[in-house]
């Protein structure tokens, strides 16, 4: 354990010193939450303090799925330079400098869920339920987000160009973010589209988290939400680590 937090360490610095990690992490909730809430605001809720509610649970899902998606390029940026053979010849485990890897993604998910729902607060958002609640709803986004970087790793093995990987990602995010409830009621889409939003997971996830934020219960939908979670990662975390045992 005492490994795997050291490797979690040296990847959060690697996000403190890239520009464009710390941009998914950090700067991107904030530039999206600024430009979403004050351009969309008030078209679709008549106001910027009337859509804030809405919006806050979409940034929030789609700023933690960004910096999720980061862990399978900063995988692969690893390997393709050579660190992980390094890591080979330490006394270590061989699972840690994976195992590393995604407990490092559980603080830069939080990290970046936080800076979403800090800017909504300085835009004038005011939740209206307890810190439990809040919590319980941050919390369920960044398992939502952990779960998925196994998924995001996976295609960090597979895929040899760091490059491709970031672009694929953020096109696969930006689709499913866009074609959710995250940023407008789906009842204002056309009613071809209605069907494949309301099937979108991204839209179930957010639908979830926003129930919890707005009356502070959770309920069988948002258990369904964090059932899923738990779903893909007995999926993919044997998945992640079977090819990444084998590359080795």
């Amino acid at each position: 354990m005492g490994d795997i937090l050291t490797m979690a360490h040296r990847n959060l610095l690697k996000t403190i010193h890239n520009p464009d990690n710390m941009s998914d992490v950090v700067f991107q909730p904030v530039i999206f939450t600024l430009l979403f809430g004050y351009l969309f605001g008030g078209v679709i809720a008549g106001s910027v303090h009337a859509y804030l509610p809405m919006l806050v649970s979409g940034i929030l899902v789609q700023s933690i799925l960004n910096a999720a998606s980061g862990s399978g390029q900063q995988l692969r940026e690893d390997i393709n330079a050579g660190v992980f053979d390094r890591f080979k010849t330490l006394p270590i485990a061989p699972i840690v400098p994976l195992a590393g890897q995604l407990v490092g993604d559980i603080f830069r998910l939080l990290l970046s869920g936080a800076m979403a729902l800090v800017t909504a607060v300085v835009m004038g958002w005011r939740p209206t339920v307890g810190p439990m609640a809040l919590l319980a709803a941050l919390g369920l986004a960044v398992f939502i987000g952990w779960a998925t970087s196994w998924i995001f790793a996976l295609v960090g093995l597979l895929v040899k160009n760091a490059a491709l990987i970031g672009s694929l990602s953020m096109i696969i995010i930006l689709v499913l973010t866009f074609l959710s409830n995250a940023f407008i009621p789906t009842k204002t889409l056309p009613k071809l589209l209605q069907p494949v939003v309301n099937a979108n997971p991204v839209s179930l996830t957010i639908t979830a988290i926003r129930t919890v934020l707005r009356t502070g219960q959770w309920t069988s939908a948002t258990t369904l939400v964090g059932v899923s979670g738990i779903i893909m990662i007995l999926i993919f975390m044997p998945l992640t680590v079977l090819v990444y045992r084998h590359r080795g």
